[in-house]
């Protein structure tokens, strides 16, 4: 009997990996409601969904295609997985989905091109994830903003976006970092928690849906290390980008 021991072992590894797996929506579950995400949007027909932010958005995509639903404007991260399933959940509602999101972008940079990216598609539900880069460059590039600046670019940037598209419903994704793989030292934090924290109080005063990544990968955490789901502690690997857009489809009312 001694020879079946590597195919047993085998056996039960391979099952105790289908049961992480299997974890990972209830992962997901359980750090929205500890982060009381109660409200959701409704979609309606014709609808235009943009994604918008820095490279975690971005993530790619070809920025020569301004188009709607294809796989190159969409880029290779959340923003694609999010809207392929949107769109095969919501065929009926003929969805309209873009990304504009930008590598290296921070707050007042989204708003030198607010105009052109955002108000002149006007979308029925705009998706912002943005908040690292204005952390992460004051370390990098001598970047010399606060948490204070990205907090009043961040509300000056959502009362134009209001004043503009007053019946916009607006989803605001919280910044996150894994500590400790390549990018993200301990030294980060807490600075880095003040940002989350300006980032869930604009999104409160807006009457904002609020995704909690920080909770929902910390949780992750826990089936699989933070390398498996980020290469640097903040660009999603595949399986970390099918996460964001797990906790992302959370937000919008079956």
């Amino acid at each position: 009997m001694e020879h079946d021991k590597p195919s047993r072992r085998n056996f039960i590894k391979a099952t105790s990996l289908a049961s992480v797996t299997l974890n990972i929506p209830h992962l997901v579950s359980v750090a929205l409601k500890e982060e009381k995400l109660m409200s959701k949007i409704k979609l309606s027909k014709g609808d235009i969904i943009l994604f918008q932010g820095d490279s975690i958005t971005d993530s790619g995509r070809k920025k020569e295609d301004a188009n709607s639903n294809t796989p190159e404007a969409l880029g290779n991260g959340y923003a694609v997985l999010t809207a392929a399933q949107l769109l095969d959940r919501n065929a009926d509602k003929r969805l309209m989905i873009y990304n504009r999101g930008l590598s290296g972008n921070k707050v007042f940079q989204l708003a030198e091109r607010w105009e052109k990216d955002t108000l002149q598609l006007k979308p029925n539900v705009l998706s912002i994830l943005v908040g690292v880069n204005d952390y992460w460059h004051t370390l990098l590039s001598g970047y010399a903003g606060t948490v204070k600046t990205y907090h009043d670019d961040l509300h000056k940037l959502l009362k134009n976006t209001k004043a503009a598209l007053p019946d916009v419903k607006l989803i605001i994704g919280e910044p996150f970092a894994l500590k400790g793989v390549k990018a993200v030292s301990p030294s980060w934090f807490p600075d880095f928690y003040d940002y989350q924290e300006a980032a869930k109080e604009i999104a409160n005063e807006y009457k904002a849906v609020f995704i909690p990544y920080q909770s929902i990968f910390d949780k992750a955490l826990k089936v699989a290390p933070g390398a498996y789901w980020t290469h640097d502690g903040v660009h999603p690997t595949l399986a970390g980008a099918n996460l964001m857009a797990s906790a992302w489809m959370h937000t919008v009312k079956a």
